[in-house]
């Protein structure tokens, strides 16, 4: 088959990117990405595991799944604000996503934002956003209701 000349590629319709759409293979790409990322992170290796993570994205920018991966990592730097930029891109795709909003709750407190951190946290009592934690972290439940306690209190 012959190469595409670049007027032509810019003029190809793109199909879905959304991890729904996508091949088996490229999901298996994705996932072992993500575990890259996080091992590289756990042995210290931040920016190893965000660049992991900056490559995938560059081949998927529309993955929440790598958005909110990469907003985890930099929240656990204290990185509060590039991990609430993350989790608000990630949010942007999929609004309900309990993982970005986990993030996002955080990295508000952290800022010192009350009120945003808050209203972003309690969105995790119930709900899709509440489903969405529970089937993708269920550990952090507790977590952000901890949180959202103290913040209350």
């Amino acid at each position: 088959m012959p190469a595409l000349s670049a007027s032509t590629r810019q003029n190809v319709v793109q199909l879905p990117t959304a991890a729904q759409a996508m091949p088996e293979d490229a999901l298996m790409l994705l996932a072992r990405a993500r575990n890259a990322a996080f091992a590289e992170a756990a042995r210290g290796n931040l920016g190893q595991g965000l660049g992991i993570l900056q490559d995938a994205l560059d081949d998927e920018p529309m993955s929440h799944e790598l958005l909110a991966d990469m907003g985890a990592l930099l929240l656990v730097a204290g990185r509060h604000d590039q991990a609430a930029n993350c989790a608000e891109r990630a949010l942007k795709i999929r609004p309900d996503h309990g993982p970005s909003l986990y993030t996002l709750g955080f990295a508000l407190s952290g800022r010192g934002q009350k009120k945003q951190a808050i209203e972003v946290l309690s969105a995790l009592k119930s709900g899709p956003a509440a489903d969405s934690l529970r089937a993708e972290s269920p550990e952090l439940m507790p977590v952000a209701m901890t949180e959202l306690q103290r913040l209350l209190g």
